[in-house]
C-alpha cells in the first residue's frame, strides 16, 4: 500500500497524506542536523565519473535530492535489486519482482566523494531505521539499500554505517542493506524529475520538498541551486 496509490482529490488527498506522514516516525537526523562526515572516504581507485545506486523509499524524493548536489552530473530514477528483467512500475509496486525503487547517481569524484553522498543520503533523504517502508509508503520496493559498484564502495558504506551506529546517530538500529549492484533499469519517463516538475503536488510537498530544503540548509557547500535534471540532459544530448 502506498500513499501514491490512493485516489482521492484536493483537500482529501492533502489530509490523507498529511495524516500518513504524521503517523510515520520522523527522521532522527533528517531535517534537524547533518550527520558526521565519514571517517573513511578514500579517492576512487579509477579515474573519471563514478556511479552509485541508492534506494531510500520513493525515488521521487531521492532523485530530487541528488539532482541538487554539486558534483552530481546525472540522477536517474529506476529499479534495482530484483530478479525480473526490465520491469515496469506496476510490477515493481506489487513487490513481486524484488526490486527497490532506486536512483542511479553519476558523479564527479573531484567535486563530491562517495562518502559525502552517503552522508547526504543518510542525513536528509530517508530514515534508515525503517524496514521495508519509508514514511507513508510500505513494501519491500521501498526498502533502504545501497547497491555498491565495487569493493571500495562496499568498504566505505559498511564503515560509515558502523560509524553512525557507534555514535548512536539514530535512536533505533540502521536497517539499510548493502548489496552488490546488479542491473539497473531506468523508470518510465513520467517518473523522471518528478519533484522538479510537480513541486506543489501534495505528496511531494509533504514528503519530499523538506528533504531538498534540508539539503540546502545543512549542506550549503554541496548545494546546487539549478538541478541536473534528466530532461535537461536529454535535451542537450
Amino acid at each position: 500500500m502506498t500513499a501514491r496509490s490512493i485516489t482521492v482529490s484536493g483537500a482529501a488527498l492533502l489530509a490523507a497524506l498529511g495524516f500518513a506522514a504524521w503517523l510515520a516516525p520522523h527522521q532522527a537526523a533528517g531535517t534537524e542536523r547533518a550527520l558526521p562526515a565519514p571517517a573513511l572516504d578514500p579517492a576512487p581507485a579509477t579515474a573519471g565519473p563514478q556511479t552509485a545506486v541508492f534506494a531510500g523509499g520513493c525515488f521521487w524524493g531521492v532523485q530530487g535530492v541528488f539532482e541538487h548536489v554539486k558534483g552530481v552530473t546525472r540522477a536517474v530514477s529506476g529499479y534495482a535489486g530484483g530478479h525480473v528483467a526490465d520491469p515496469g512500475y506496476e510490477q515493481v509496486s506489487s513487490g513481486a519482482t524484488g526490486h527497490a525503487e532506486s536512483v542511479s547517481v553519476t558523479y564527479d569524484p573531484s567535486r563530491v566523494s562517495y562518502g559525502t553522498l552517503l552522508r547526504i543520503f543518510f542525513s536528509v533523504a530517508l530514515d534508515p531505521t525503517q524496514k521495508d517502508r519509508q514514511g507513508p509508503d510500505w513494501g519491500t520496493q521501498y526498502r533502504s539499500e545501497l547497491f555498491v559498484t565495487g569493493p571500495q564502495q562496499e568498504q566505505v558504506a559498511k564503515a560509515y554505517i558502523a560509524q553512525l551506529e557507534a555514535a548512536h546517530a539514530f535512536s533505533r538500529p540502521i536497517v539499510t542493506r548493502i548489496d552488490p549492484a546488479g542491473a539497473f533499469y531506468p523508470a518510465e519517463a513520467y517518473h523522471q524529475d518528478y519533484l522538479e516538475l510537480h513541486p506543489h503536488a501534495p505528496y511531494i510537498a509533504i514528503n519530499d520538498m523538506p528533504k531538498v530544503q534540508a539539503l540546502q540548509t545543512l549542506f550549503p557547500e554541496n548545494w546546487q541551486p539549478v538541478p541536473v535534471t534528466v530532461g535537461k540532459l536529454e535535451a542537450s544530448e
